[in-house]
């Protein structure tokens, strides 16, 4: 089995020229799978938490420290796309190599300094104004994250070089084994442990990134010696990319994760002044793991993108209608799930949130129906706009999102008194809504060989 997921799957040459929809499935598939993967880890923890002690403060403590988890790691996290995009050859390799991890030390070191007790108590209590009793489960649990920022780092640097040389299905793999190892630590500490709910998730967590990260660096052994073993003469395009150049490229990708994490963080802010403050902090990473298990495909879009466009644009169209489409479909059956009662299945049945959290839940998660089809159409747009290595309208489009989340979260929450948990689904749709303006203008104005 390994040797099937290790193996280069699609020659380079398909990349290029009449790009048919078989060939996107096969790139798309794996991919699509390796998101899907990761979006049941947060549900499979969330209901795991929740039939622990404490389950109410417990999930609220565990969803301020993801999110915050999610913040510091946020510089890193295009490491996947610029290591897809960029590491052509082997000195293109050992150059991003070394600006990887640069960053990779850099954001473990601020993942060290939020763990320090004032540096902390002054963010979630003074800043997000969490109860003292679920700011101390919060910081108990954080300290099993503190490798979480540079792990994903790491990871995401070799699975974008994987990508890269036809071997999405590596990844798939590396993926089946971070949720074995947080299967395994979950449900061991779950059982037999005596741990807090939100440490026993982090805890989980954590381990599973990091056997991730070890994996993905075992499979893309291959591909690299490859890359160092080709000649100077081959290595042009290494050759011309400099600290710099990466810088550029990198930063406005850097700037964009971090401002699409913050998101989180300033939704906890407003949901901890509205109405029904814990029962929204409590719903959400439930509502928001069930709309990210549909919004998967969008995601994987823009990975494909970047593999599959062509240098001069030329298969454009091709994979704007293969993305329009994946994102339809993923609307509705989210829409399937959210309006019929399989709904209560979900909320109750499988996330464990008791009977009046479900129904709390329910119309925050109706209003998000939408979000699969406007994540596939952004993410189409980025992975065009990445590979035209033209990437600080991505950076607009997403504070002009923020912008958006931020101003309909205070109108509806101020103003008009709307509970937290629905004012942060609505908002969540005219933010994306917002985005997708913005990069539709962009896209607009990089040439490509087919307008169709």
């Amino acid at each position: 089995m390994v040797s099937w997921m290790l193996r280069t799957e699609y020659p380079m040459s398909e990349k290029t020229g009449t790009l048919t929809t078989r060939t996107i499935l096969r790139y798309w598939l794996p991919l699509e799978a390796t998101w899907l993967m990761m979006a049941a880890e947060g549900p499979f923890l969330a209901a795991l938490i929740a039939r622990l002690a404490d389950a109410k403060l417990n999930l609220a403590a565990y969803g301020v420290i993801v999110s915050l988890a999610w913040i510091v790691e946020s510089p890193i996290m295009m490491l996947l796309s610029a290591s897809n995009a960029l590491v052509h050859d082997g000195e293109a390799f050992r150059k991003l190599k070394r600006f990887a991890m640069a960053m990779n030390a850099a954001v473990t070191g601020l993942m060290i300094l939020l763990l320090a007790p004032p540096v902390f108590k002054l963010i979630v209590q003074g800043i997000i104004g969490l109860p003292p009793d679920v700011a101390g489960i919060s910081a108990r649990a954080m300290t099993f994250l503190v490798l979480w920022p540079g792990s994903i780092g790491f990871r995401r640097f070799y699975q974008g070089i994987l990508i890269r040389q036809g071997k999405p299905r590596a990844v798939t793999m590396g993926t089946i084994i971070r949720l074995s190892t947080m299967t395994a630590v979950g449900l061991v500490l779950g059982i037999f442990g005596r741990m807090e709910g939100a440490s026993v998730g982090a805890a989980a967590l954590g381990a599973g990134v990091l056997s991730e990260a070890a994996a993905s660096w075992l499979m893309a052994r291959g591909s690299v010696r490859k890359l160092k073993a080709m000649p100077p003469e081959a290595c042009a395009f290494g050759r011309s990319l400099t600290q710099r150049h990466i810088s550029n490229f990198c930063f406005p990708l850097s700037l964009t994760s971090f401002l699409s994490l913050a998101i989180n963080p300033l939704t906890t802010f407003f949901l901890g002044r509205g109405r029904f403050p814990l029962e929204s902090l409590a719903v959400m990473p439930v509502v928001s793991s069930l709309a990210f298990i549909f919004r998967t495909g969008g995601i994987a879009c823009q990975e494909v993108t970047i593999a599959l466009l062509g240098e001069k644009g030329e298969n454009r169209a091709a994979l704007r209608r293969f993305s329009g489409r994946a994102g339809m479909l993923a609307s509705a059956a989210l829409a399937l799930v959210v309006f019929t009662p399989l709904a209560g299945f979900w909320l109750k049945g499988l996330s464990g949130l008791a009977g009046d959290l479900a129904r709390f839940a329910l119309w925050p998660a109706r209003v998000m129906a939408a979000l699969p089809l406007l994540e596939a159409l952004m993410c189409f747009q980025r992975g065009v706009i990445v590979r035209a290595r033209e990437t600080w309208p991505i950076v607009t489009s997403t504070a002009v999102q923020i912008f958006v989340v931020c101003l309909t979260l205070w109108v509806m929450i101020t103003p008009m008194k709307i509970i937290g948990a629905l004012a942060a689904g609505i908002s969540s749709v005219f933010g994306y809504i917002a985005g997708v303006a913005i990069l539709a203008f962009a896209v607009s104005r990089i040439p490509a060989r087919d307008r169709s």
